[in-house]
């Protein structure tokens, strides 16, 4: 309808329906509406009017009534109310009772009619079948209104990129133009007649309609849905949920302000509850061993949690826990999700917030996750709680737990001060490893200290002992666990670097009446071999350190000593190993069952969450989720990363135990040596007796590397019953650990019998070397193999490779049976550190310990030039040997430990 304007009024038709005296009222009104009359056309065709008057202009309000309805106001009009006063509603120009939208605005129109002389003759008209009469007026169309209704509709279908039946969801806005309480939609033309009704539709009015829709985004949908009837109206639609939540929440409300009449239905996805506030709530348990904790929303009045919600949409949706498809999502996007309430609702929650949540989920929804309202999670768990604390939630409970979830995510090891009376110099990355341990101390969590062979585990694991006595924390003892043969090791390293530390070996058969002094001490010592044996008696005690060292000894969890180790009572734990993982992943979740009981879940969630889908599948995201989960308790350093802080080539020694066998060999060999060494210095002096004694000597030094080295020996390698050797276990021992590190070794030996074991020993293991002695006719193609990376290890022997060769490739150097010669053993050790080596070069000297190799070296030590004289090829004017010293080489050996 439009108002009443200077402009000449468009043609209408009056038609009344019958009425008592309704043709006496006409007559009498029309005169004193119409003034003047003058005959001209024919007015209605059903209508017994014959002439029509000159063409007048009558003007009819229809206003608002309290009861919501619109009535035509005669106020201003000449006459009296013959005519009645009528409920309207406006339709294709067409006038019949109808209530209408409170909300619809008052109309005017403008009508014109033609009247003139009455005719003898009336129209007969039949009763209307309303019981009220109805006037239906042909009248200019008023303005539409708009009508939006929205709808969605949900079914399930397979996901060819995830290989599931996923739910989808489609959405629709389907617009309508409402004419005097009657919906069209479409292009005009379309609609039915019906009897007595015309309406002509305002298409430029209905495209403007469109066009608004247009600009907020929408397009006409070019595919049928379910979302809504087609009757609705023309179908729209938005290209994505942010689309969707961006219309509901910014254009909708406009809409209503403009006057649109918006028609929701209940199934509609985007019919938003807002959220009123976020809260988290945490309930501890008494032993710190397990928590609850529950996440939600205040929505509409009430406090719900949104855990069973979220868990529903992650089981129709894992990708909502991929790390990177949550980073492809902006904060200000947003996710619809449904709560099952009475009635239903749905919230917008922003991604902003979401992320955090998620992320957390994703550790502790590996699985197929139930809906519950509270998730009961292990203590381990709470670290997560840390990427929920930047979000605006009202917290309740949980304050400690919190506090150790903010300290682990900003993870750093706080600056240690090295402890006084520690007898080295930390290098800077072995302060780093005391400042990680000191700080894994503070957050009560045990760790792996895994550094490359070499870069001083021991050492650093001293001086955190030693720190902890000084600040008076260490009231019980540490206890150490380590293979039998590392026993000299750490009572070496333990006088050489921290001699203020009380240390006791627990080891060999005396031991028991040693387990009453345990506590007079700060460092005790055993073994893998002796701790299942002796497990109850240590676990009548409450250490407050427990270390293993060579942690790989418990790689399988169900060995014996992997069993004792857990059963015994610490505050604190350390592994240290250079290979925590050889084999497979679940070596490494046997070292953080002992260090964190359930960090890792148990050995069959752990397979479930990590081991099959890394082992099996190569899945790179749940690989990059177990080393976030392990970096703050797992310090590695390998000697690239450290290169700067070494020296370009650092020596080390290392003490081996020898075996039964050698020890009872060692001792008859000594003897009979013994006797016939001294009877010859009797016979012809010390100075002219070198020959026996280097003789003797080499005799002692071949037992020491193995005893199938001394053929003479009744159950020797003659026999063809090979005894066992100390030293060869250990080497083998430490070949698999360099090699898994991916060093390059030169192995090197005085004895080419020596290296034929070796040989044989590395062909049962299956590893590949090659071989250099006297008698290899081409030098060249060795070092070729091994240069070029095809073979890890490079067996040779001492005479015949210690000069003459570079093998840069090496950055490792063993001296098997350490030449006396120090000269020698360097030159040897050069064939790798030389001109055109990159990489730092370690050299390992094995001893056997209480042995004449460690007497020898003692005198390396103390008396260089008798060291220089006994050992050289020269004319041995440096040969100075007394009483004293003969009774030093050929001593008893020390008793066992």
């Amino acid at each position: 309808m439009r108002p009443v304007t200077d402009s000449p009024p468009a043609r209408a038709w009056l038609v009344m329906g019958r009425r008592p005296g309704w043709k006496q009222g006409l007559a009498s009104s029309l005169p004193r509406l119409a003034g003047t009359a003058t005959p001209r056309s024919r007015v209605a065709r059903r209508s017994s009017i014959r002439k029509v008057c000159d063409c007048i202009s009558i003007t009819f309000a229809f206003v608002l009534a309290p009861d919501d309805r619109q009535v035509a106001s005669r106020q201003g009009l000449p006459g009296s109310d013959e005519c009645g006063s009528y409920p309207v509603a406006f339709v294709r120009r067409a006038i019949r009772p109808s209530p209408l939208c409170a909300s619809a605005p008052s109309l005017v129109i403008s009508a014109v009619c033609g009247f003139g002389w009455f005719r003898r003759r009336t129209y007969r008209m039949t009763s209307p079948s309303a019981p009220d009469t109805q006037l239906s007026l042909a009248i200019d169309p008023a303005r539409p209104y708009a009508r939006l209704t929205l709808g969605s509709h949900v079914h399930s279908g397979y996901d060819l990129r995830s290989g599931r039946m996923q739910s989808i969801s489609r959405h629709r806005a389907a617009l309508a133009f409402i004419y005097a309480g009657e919906a069209v939609s479409g292009r005009p033309g379309s609609e039915p007649r019906e009897a007595q009704r015309r309406i002509e539709r305002r298409p430029a009015h209905e495209q403007e309609y469109r066009e608004t829709l247009r600009r907020l985004g929408f397009k006409p949908a070019t595919r049928r849905s379910d979302a809504l009837e087609e009757s609705a109206g023309e179908m729209f639609e938005l290209p994505g949920d942010n689309a969707w939540l961006h219309f509901m929440q910014d254009d909708l409300p406009r809409l209503r302000q403009q006057g649109w009449f918006i028609d929701i239905r209940a199934d509609f996805a985007y019919d938003l509850t807002p959220i009123d506030a976020w809260y988290a709530e945490v309930e501890e348990a008494d032993d710190r061993q397990w928590f609850e904790l529950e996440l939600g929303i205040q929505v509409a009045g009430q406090r719900v949690s949104l855990l069973p919600a979220l868990t529903e949409l992650i089981r129709r949706s894992p990708a909502l826990l991929d790390p990177r498809a949550l980073a492809r999502h902006a904060d200000e996007e947003q996710l619809v999700l449904r709560l099952e309430l009475n009635p239903p609702l749905r919230v917008a929650l922003p991604f902003g917030r979401l992320k955090p949540v998620l992320a957390a989920l994703s550790d502790f929804y590996l699985g197929d996750p139930e809906p519950q309202r509270k998730l009961r999670l292990g203590a381990p768990d709470a670290a997560r709680l840390a990427d929920l604390d930047e979000l605006p939630l009202a917290w309740e409970g949980g304050d400690n737990l919190r506090d150790f979830a903010r300290r682990l995510r900003s993870f750093q090891a706080r600056p240690a001060t090295p402890p006084q009376g520690l007898r080295a110099e930390l290098r800077p990355y072995q302060l780093e490893g005391l400042s990680w341990m000191q700080t894994l101390r503070e957050l009560d969590s045990g760790g792996v200290l895994a550094d490359d062979m070499g870069l001083g585990k021991t050492l650093q694991s001293l001086a955190h002992v030693l720190l902890e006595k000084q600040a008076g924390r260490l009231d019980t003892p540490a206890l150490v666990v380590m293979p039998t043969s590392l026993i000299p090791n750490w009572l070496d390293e333990a006088e050489r670097f921290a001699p203020d530390l009380r240390v006791l070996a627990l080891h060999g058969t005396g031991r028991r009446r040693d387990f009453a002094r345990i506590d007079e001490h700060d460092l005790v010592l055993t073994t893998y071999a002796l701790l299942p044996r002796d497990a109850a008696e240590l676990g009548k005690r409450r250490f407050h350190l427990l270390i293993l060292d060579e942690a790989q000894n418990i790689k399988n969890a169900t060995t014996k000593a992997a069993v004792a180790a857990r059963e015994l009572a610490a505050r604190h734990r350390l592994c240290l190993t250079g290979t925590p993982l050889e084999n497979h992943l679940g070596e490494l979740w046997s070292l953080f069952h002992f260090l964190m009981p359930g960090w890792l879940g148990d050995a069959r969630q752990f397979a479930q969450d990590y081991r099959t889908p890394i082992e099996k599948h190569g899945d790179e995201a749940r690989l990059s989720h177990l080393a976030a989960r392990l970096r703050p308790f797992l310090l590695r350093r390998t000697k690239e990363q450290v290169a700067s802080e070494l020296p370009p080539k650092s020596e080390f020694t290392q003490f081996v135990e020898l075996s039964e066998a050698q020890r009872e060999l060692y001792e008859t060999v000594r003897l009979a040596l013994d006797r016939k060494v001294r009877e010859e210095i009797a016979r012809r002096g010390l100075a002219r007796s070198r020959i026996v004694i280097l003789e003797a000597l080499l005799k002692l030094r071949q037992v020491c590397c193995d005893t199938r080295l001394l053929q003479r020996h009744e159950d020797g390698a003659r026999s063809g019953r090979a005894l066992s050797s100390g030293k060869l276990a250990y080497l083998l021992d430490m070949l698999d650990e360099l090699i898994a590190e991916g060093r390059r070794v030169l192995l090197f030996s005085q004895f080419t019998s020596m290296l034929a074991l070796i040989e044989d020993a590395l062909r049962q293991r299956g590893v590949d070397y090659v071989l250099l002695t006297g008698e290899t006719r081409d030098r060249r193609a060795p070092v070729q193999r091994f240069q070029s990376g095809k073979v890890p290890v490079f067996l040779i022997s001492l005479k015949a490779g210690g000069v003459g060769l570079n093998l840069t490739a090496a950055d490792t150097v063993i001296h098997y049976d350490p030449w006396w010669n120090p000269a020698v053993e360097n030159q040897a050790s050069d064939r790798a550190y030389r001109i055109g080596q990159d990489k730092p070069v370690f050299v390992y000297r094995l001893i056997a310990r209480g042995t004449v190799e460690e007497k020898i070296q003692h005198l390396q030590q103390e008396k260089a030039a008798l060291a220089d004289g006994l050992f050289s090829e020269g004319n041995g004017d440096g040969w100075k040997l007394d009483e004293a010293d003969i009774d030093a080489l050929f001593a008893p050996l020390p008793k066992a430990l």
